[in-house]
């Protein structure tokens, strides 16, 4: 039996891993102190059967997205000062990141995340012994999310 997919043995050194992403802030400052970062966007669709078919479709009706992100804790960040300031001014910090991925070849993605609030549980202090303190964030991203380059192979 002959190999079908050659591509992906020709290309498996080109796979990027995390050492070619980042998560900035909206100013482009690299976010060093992060871990790791994940975007997901969540499509909700409705179910619609019209009469006389066993057939049951779907019909979008919503979209979100979320920003989670781990933060290795080596000092207080503007994040959690402003997490922790919205206790009492009760007004919710927003904030804009970017998330960027670069290519071997010298091309970018680059996804903006504008408006982003918290959302959902956030590590104010999360410690263990022998362990590296890390706080987990969970942002919901109430604007578009918008593209700024793409990834070439």
């Amino acid at each position: 039996m002959s190999i079908m997919n050659t591509k992906a043995i020709a290309d498996s050194r080109k796979v990027m891993t995390g050492k070619n992403g980042g998560l900035y802030n909206a100013k482009g400052k690299l976010l060093a102190t992060i871990e790791t970062f994940q975007a997901q966007m969540n499509v909700t669709n409705q179910k619609y059967r019209p009469l006389g078919t066993p057939k049951e479709f779907e019909i979008f009706d919503s979209f979100g997205t979320t920003l989670t992100f781990t933060e290795c804790v080596v000092e207080d960040s503007g994040f959690i000062s402003d997490l922790l300031a919205m206790q009492s001014a009760g007004e919710m910090p927003e904030w804009k990141f970017q998330g960027v991925i670069k290519g071997r070849n010298g091309s970018e993605e680059r996804f903006i995340y504008p408006n982003c609030i918290p959302s959902g549980n956030i590590d104010l202090q999360n410690i263990s012994v022998g362990s590296i303190i890390k706080r987990q964030w969970s942002l919901y991203v109430n604007g578009d999310v918008q593209p700024q380059g793409k990834l070439k192979a």
